[in-house]
């Protein structure tokens, strides 16, 4: 059966398909958006994608991405490095920063405990969480992992772990967005919405 399009650009489609959220028409787009485009602007995509694999690597410290062995935030002096926000990964790091209250310093666990998926917390970076807690520089941890099924086991799990240290440990409280109807809220976001009420 011959193929749908010439040999590299049904490479390019089949590339792009490999990635997340992309399917066969969105594959399809792109890789004809790459043929149109310059020369230049293709030559660009690809030196970007090479220097993503060549220059980035993860923080010694926090495993966050970054091009150097310290991320921009472990090597901020004005960050307060007694106070670790605990992610699942790095593109959890912006929501938090975005709102400007949040001065500590961050660990990034790489995943969330899934047995379905044969992750158990071995496979998470949790050695260099407690190697930091051992250092006796840290006061609280506060567990920002993801609310779905995975992200409380991992955060229950950590609580467990950590709290015979002697640090403090937090969880980010879950509920209702701002702005939202309550007639919209599923059960669970409900529960968790009275579960995490303030005194006003």
């Amino acid at each position: 059966m011959p193929a749908d399009f010439a040999g590299p650009l049904q490479r390019l489609i089949d590339e792009f398909r490999r990635l997340p959220g992309i399917g066969q028409k969105s594959a399809q787009r792109i890789a004809f958006h790459v043929l149109r485009a310059p020369r230049d602007n293709a030559a660009a995509l690809a030196a970007a994608l090479i220097e993503v694999k060549d220059n980035l690597m993860f923080c010694t410290e926090c495993n966050n991405i970054s091009d150097s062995e310290l991320c921009a935030y472990c090597r901020d002096p004005h960050r307060d490095h007694s106070n670790i926000c605990v992610v699942e990964e790095p593109h959890n790091i912006l929501p938090i920063e975005t709102t400007r209250s949040f001065s500590g310093v961050y660990h990034v666990l790489h995943g969330s405990i899934s047995p379905l998926r044969g992750i158990g917390p071995e496979q998470l970076r949790i050695k260099g969480l407690l190697d930091r807690i051992s250092e006796g520089r840290v006061n609280e941890i506060i567990l920002a992992t993801n609310p779905t099924v995975e992200g409380e086991a991992t955060a229950v799990y950590l609580s467990r772990l950590l709290k015979p240290l002697g640090v403090k440990v937090t969880r980010i409280a879950m509920g209702i967005p701002v702005g939202s109807d309550l007639e919209f809220a599923d059960e669970v976001t409900m529960l968790k919405s009275l579960e995490n009420r303030r005194e006003m």
